[in-house]
C-alpha cells in the first residue's frame, strides 16, 4: 500500500514522482555517498552508544561506542533483526523487543533499562533512550536506541548533583575561579564570608573582595593552574571588605585544577577553591599558645627569682622575663613618697625611676634610681593616672598625626620609638609601692584586655619584691652572735 493511501488521501501519482517526495530514492552519487559517510563519521564519533532499527526491527546503524560496551562489531550487527538471540538473553527477548519497539509509537522519548549481554558472554545494565524516526509521510519508519552503562550514568547523575549540593547547602565555601582569576561561581556560603552577593562577586577581581591577602591567595591560584593541586590544604590569613568595615579571616583553603574532560589534552578552564572559615579555632589556638608560654615564663621567673638575695634584683627579673614576646621596653618607677594605702590622695604623686631596659636595644634591665630624684611627669601622664586610680591604665599613640605621633613618647620620658604603654599599679598589702610601664614599637599591636592580665600577674610579683625591700632596708642590722630578743654582754631573756 503506498504512503498516500495508508494516510487516507487519494492523491495519485504516476510513475514519475515529485523529486524529494515519496519514497526515497537510492543513489550511489558523490553527494549521497558524501552524506552517508557523513553521517557514519557523526554517528562513530558520538561519546554516547546508538543503534538504529527500521520499521522491522533490524538494526540499520550500529556505532563505535556500542562496539566498545559490547563488543559486537557493526559488521556482526547491522541486519539482525533485535537483539535475540546474540545480544540479550532467550528468556529475556521478547520482552526486550516489546518495549524497544513500543517507542515507535509513543509520544517523545522512552527510558529503560535492560541487561544486556557482551560477545564474551558478559552481562552489561545499560539505560537507554528510545525515539520514533518518521519517515517522509509522518509515519514511523524506524526508532533509534541511545544507550550507556548504567554505572557511568550513576557517575554522572552524581556528579551532577554533588556540584548541585556544593553550590546550595555546602557548609564551606566553594567558588571557581576562571583562567584570568576571577569567580565564575560562587556558593551562598563563599558570597557571605566575601561579603557580597552570590552574583555581585562574578567576574570582579578579588583584589576588590580582599583588602588584605590577596597576593597570596592569586599566586596559590596560579601555582594550581600551572603545576595541579597541593598535596594538603592551606591556613591564610586575608582582611575581607564587608558592609560592617574590614575584617580580619583565616581560611584553610583547598584547591583543585579544572580541565576539560572533552578535550583530548587538558584543557585548563580555571581552579576549583574551597575553604572554610577557622577564623576562631586559629584565634582559640593562638590565644592557649600564647597563655602556655607566659604562664611558663611566670613560673621561670619565679624560679630565678627565689635565687637572688637583693630582693630589687629579684623585681628586675621578673620585669626581663615578662619583656619576651610582650613589650619592647619596660620601666620600673617607684613612689617617691612612702606607699599610699587606698584612698589616700592627700599629696602629690611623685614617682622615682627604679629600673629600666637598656636604650636602643632589648636586654636586661638596669636599676638606676641611685639618685633618688623625682620624675617630671605631666599632668595626665599614664603612669600618674594608674596611680590616682589604682588600676591599669592603656595608651597609645597610633591615631595621632604623625607629627604629635613623634612627640608622644619624648613627651612622656620614654623610649622614642615606643607607640602603645600599658601601666600596672604595684600593690602589696593594701598599699600602692609604684608603676610598672611595658612599651611596644609601631610594628606591634596595640595591647589588649589579655595583655593587661599578664602585666597585672606581673605587677603582683614585682610589687612583693619592692615590698620585701623595704622591709628589709626597715630591720635592724644584726651583729654576728647576736640573736632577736638578746642584747650585747647579756643573757637570754634579759
Amino acid at each position: 500500500m503506498s504512503a498516500s493511501r495508508r494516510s487516507g488521501t487519494t492523491d495519485e501519482r504516476g510513475p514519475e514522482e515529485e523529486p524529494g517526495r515519496g519514497r526515497p530514492q537510492r543513489s550511489d552519487g558523490p553527494e549521497e555517498s558524501g552524506g552517508s559517510d557523513l553521517l557514519a563519521a557523526l554517528l562513530d564519533g558520538m561519546d554516547a552508544a546508538l543503534c538504529a532499527f527500521d520499521a522491522g526491527g533490524v538494526v540499520t546503524h550500529w556505532n563505535r561506542e556500542a562496539e566498545r560496551i559490547l563488543g559486537w562489531s557493526a559488521a556482526e550487527a547491522v541486519g539482525r533483526r533485535g537483539f535475540a538471540g546474540w545480544a540479550v538473553r532467550s528468556a529475556d527477548a521478547e520482552e526486550v523487543q516489546a518495549r524497544l519497539m513500543a517507542a515507535m509509537h509513543a509520544t517523545g522519548r522512552q527510558v529503560h533499562e535492560f541487561a544486556l549481554v557482551t560477545k564474551d558472554g558478559g552481562r552489561v545494565l545499560v539505560r537507554t533512550q528510545s525515539a520514533a524516526v518518521r519517515g517522509p509521510d509522518g509515519e514511523p519508519a524506524g526508532l533509534y536506541c541511545a544507550f550507556s552503562e548504567v554505572h557511568a550514568q550513576i557517575d554522572l547523575e552524581r556528579s551532577i548533583a554533588l556540584s548541585e549540593a556544593l553550590f546550595e547547602d555546602a557548609a564551606w565555601g566553594v567558588v571557581l575561579v576562571d583562567a584570568d582569576l576571577r569567580p565564575a561561581v560562587v556558593n551562598a556560603y563563599a558570597a557571605r564570608a566575601l561579603g557580597s552577593g552570590r552574583t555581585s562577586a562574578l567576574g570582579r577581581p578579588l583584589g576588590e573582595l580582599l583588602a588584605q591577602g590577596v597576593e597570596e591567595l592569586e599566586s596559590a591560584l596560579t601555582h594550581v593552574l600551572a603545576e595541579g593541586a597541593p598535596p594538603a590544604p592551606a591556613e591564610m590569613w586575608v582582611t575581607v571588605r564587608t558592609p560592617e568595615g574590614e575584617q580580619r579571616r583565616c581560611w584553610r583553603s583547598g584547591f583543585l585544577r579544572l580541565a576539560s574532560p572533552l578535550a583530548e589534552e587538558p584543557v585548563p578552564l580555571g581552579v576549583g577553591w574551597l575553604f572554610q572559615d577557622v577564623t576562631e579555632a586559629k584565634q582559640g589556638e593562638q590565644e592557649a599558645s600564647l597563655l602556655r608560654f607566659r604562664t611558663n615564663q611566670l613560673h621561670r621567673a619565679a624560679r630565678a627569682a627565689a635565687e637572688c638575695e637583693d630582693p630589687l634584683e629579684a623585681a628586675v627579673v621578673h620585669l626581663d622575663f615578662a619583656l619576651a614576646g610582650f613589650a619592647d621596653h619596660a620601666v620600673l618607677d617607684r613612689l617617691a613618697d612612702p606607699p599610699r594605702a587606698e584612698g589616700d590622695d592627700t599629696a602629690p604623686v611623685r614617682l622615682v625611676r627604679l629600673a629600666a631596659t637598656p636604650a636602643g636595644a632589648p636586654g636586661p634591665s638596669a636599676l638606676t634610681g641611685a639618685a633618688g630624684l623625682p620624675l617630671r611627669y605631666g599632668t595626665g601622664h599614664p603612669a600618674l593616672q594608674c596611680v590616682e586610680r589604682t588600676g591599669t591604665v592603656r595608651a597609645t599613640a597610633d591615631s595621632l598625626p604623625a607629627e604629635r605621633a613623634r612627640e608622644w613618647a619624648p613627651a612622656r620620658q620614654w623610649p622614642p620609638d615606643a607607640v602603645h604603654a600599658l601601666c600596672a599599679v604595684l600593690r602589696s598589702r593594701g598599699r600602692t609601692l609604684g608603676v610598672v610601664t611595658f612599651l611596644r614599637g609601631p610594628g606591634r599591636s596595640r595591647f589588649e584586655r589579655a595583655d593587661a592580665a599578664y602585666a597585672e600577674d606581673v605587677a603582683v610579683r614585682i610589687a612583693a619584691s619592692l615590698d620585701l625591700a623595704g622591709a628589709v632596708r626597715e630591720r635592724p642590722v644584726e651583729k654576728p652572735g647576736e640573736k632577736a630578743g638578746e642584747k650585747a654582754g647579756g643573757k637570754p631573756g634579759e
